[in-house]
């Protein structure tokens, strides 16, 4: 089972991106696309054999997920059930017969961590949803987590250390989620890989000089570590500040 997962920054923009023709070429059983920034209503998008699942936030404009399967679920619900964490669409969940997929934009804790408050609220919630969920059936996780959890994950450690997306804070909570049960797919497959980036500033040509953040993941239960095939990441997908990443289970 091959799945994947993109922060489109934008879906409209994507589609003249190239966003099709790599949809098509990768072939997956799931598409997980994160800040989709529209209604499913804005775009004729037809995608032939696939069901589509969106998740719009209610700002119009703004965040946004949506879920592309050729795998028929089971059932599907959208956001955690927690009025004030389900209001930006961040959140889609499909059930299949073996596992849960769980297609996630974390909120960004916003310059001078404006809304680090709220996301230490908002990680707490994730984790224990999560928690619930791998109790009854494995659980995939995917999409922009917004935190590069180790040094390793991010090009400029040092000089990040209390920006959003490299704070303490959310790097203890990243941390306590693989605790808690999960594994991060890349790191398990690659441990020591460095240079491994999916996000990159549109400012001072950090894409073309590899100046980036590892933020995009697949967590899965731990369980099913053992049916991981390989992890990928599509640094030379472009059409977006953030690349596509990729998980194959055997």
């Amino acid at each position: 089972m091959k799945l994947i997962s993109w922060n489109v920054n934008g879906l409209r923009a994507c589609l003249n991106k190239g966003f099709s023709d790599f949809f098509t070429s990768i072939n997956a059983d799931i598409f997980c696309v994160q800040e989709t920034k529209m209604q499913q209503t804005q775009s004729e998008l037809e995608l032939a054999d696939y069901q589509q699942y969106w998740n719009s936030a209610v700002k119009k404009g703004y965040s946004g997920t949506a879920v592309f399967t050729r795998i028929k679920p089971v059932s599907v619900t959208y956001g955690m059930d927690i009025a004030e964490h389900d209001q930006e669409g961040r959140i889609i969940t499909l059930e299949f017969a073996d596992f849960y997929l769980v297609n996630v934009y974390t909120p960004n804790s916003q310059r001078e961590l404006a809304r680090l408050d709220y996301r230490m609220k908002w990680e707490d919630a994730f984790s224990g949803y999560l928690s619930e969920l791998n109790k009854g059936k494995p659980v995939i996780t995917c999409g922009d987590f917004n935190v590069a959890h180790q040094e390793i994950d991010i090009k400029n450690p040092k000089t990040n250390r209390k920006n959003a997306g490299f704070t303490d804070e959310e790097r203890a909570k990243m941390t306590l989620l693989l605790q808690s049960g999960f594994t991060d797919t890349f790191r398990s497959v690659y441990p020591d890989k460095r240079d491994a980036y999916t996000w990159w500033s549109y400012m001072m040509n950090a894409r073309a000089r590899n100046i980036g953040w590892r933020i995009d993941y697949f967590l899965i239960s731990d369980r099913l570590k053992n049916s991981i095939k390989e992890a990928s990441i599509y640094a030379d997908i472009l059409g977006s500040d953030h690349c596509p990443i990729g998980l194959e289970l055997i």
